[in-house]
């Protein structure tokens, strides 16, 4: 049994600066920082996140592992906080990798008023402070729209196309090798299709030394993001990847809680087609809706993974203490 730490002492001394560097870059900005609990009473609905179920020793269920801070945060926005932060361990089930545990830590924050491009600017000024603090100096910031940059790899618009298209480019492209057991476990599950494509044809093709701010989502992956003002069929969302990881996911906040419940009976529906355990809607969070989530744009950032990739290591288990 290795009981020694996977992290060495530098990285773990390193470790400990970026997280002093990321509480100064928050306070500068007189953000409140807030520790939501890390057991909750509901899971999130997304069918691509598996939440981790936690029972007493007579096996009572006492609820699920938070997979994220949001609603809980998004719930104290809506009781009056002011723009706040959060840095907590959080978990996942199913995630199990080189870049991928179960427990890991997220950077999570909220900006009342604040646009798209003013929430992608400031998540480029953290890492770049962080970048700053590793001795890597500051990484140029490329910006994209998924659309475009999909659309000139691809020849096809995800905001436009069709699942059977999808279905039918990833059957062409060696990279991807789908076969007749992916199309069975992806069925009609557009935004699974279309993550597959990203990753692995987009994503390779971003500069892997620029900070990349991929932005405007099709609506199909707004996940909790508002869709654009005239621009329906994509949503408010963007994400942050550096040295060819994702590294970051924002967008501004959806506020309407009658809207919120049709996305989640469509995760429900989508968990149903995947022979996934139904999960139940959040009515605090539908409550706290209903009461008033002042306009926002919100931020998670994977603290471990900014770590790797500013070390520039392959596994996450070597900027953590211990895997459990």
């Amino acid at each position: 049994m290795n009981w020694q730490p996977g992290a060495a002492p530098a990285v773990l001394a390193l470790r400990a600066r970026l997280l002093q560097r990321t509480r100064a870059f928050f306070q500068a900005r007189a953000l409140l920082e807030v520790d939501p609990p890390q057991l909750v009473q509901t899971p999130v609905s997304d069918p691509q996140i598996d939440s981790l179920s936690v029972s007493d020793q007579q096996g009572r269920p006492l609820g699920y592992l938070q997979t994220s801070p949001e609603y809980c945060m998004k719930r104290l926005l809506a009781a009056g906080s002011p723009d706040l932060y959060s840095i907590a361990h959080v978990f996942r089930g199913g995630e199990r990798g080189r870049r991928h545990l179960a427990e890991f830590t997220l950077v999570e924050w909220y900006r009342r008023g604040f646009t798209l491009d003013e929430i992608m600017d400031e998540t480029a000024a953290l890492f770049a402070s962080l970048a700053q603090a590793a001795g890597r100096g500051r990484p140029p910031v490329l910006r994209l729209r998924y659309a475009e940059a999909f659309q000139e790899l691809t020849g096809i618009d995800p905001r436009q196309a069709e699942t059977r298209e999808l279905i039918e480019l990833a059957g062409r492209h060696p990279a991807i090798g789908a076969g007749p057991s992916l199309s069975a476990a992806l069925g009609d599950d557009r935004p699974a299709w279309l993550d597959l494509i990203a990753s692995h044809l987009l994503l390779p093709s971003l500069p892997p030394d620029h900070c990349v701010l991929l932005s405007h989502y099709p609506a199909c992956q707004a996940a909790l993001a508002r869709l654009t003002p005239g621009e329906p069929e994509v949503a408010e969302r963007f994400e942050m990847f550096y040295a060819g990881m994702e590294l970051a996911n924002g967008y501004r906040e959806l506020t309407d809680p009658v809207e919120q419940r049709r996305r989640i009976s469509g995760d429900r529906r989508r968990r149903a087609a995947l022979g996934l355990t139904d999960v139940p809607p959040d009515e605090r969070l539908l409550a706290a809706l209903e009461h008033g989530l002042p306009e926002c744009a919100g931020v998670a950032l994977g603290f471990d993974r900014t770590l790797m990739a500013l070390l520039g290591v392959d596994d996450i288990r070597q900027v953590i203490c211990f895997e459990a």
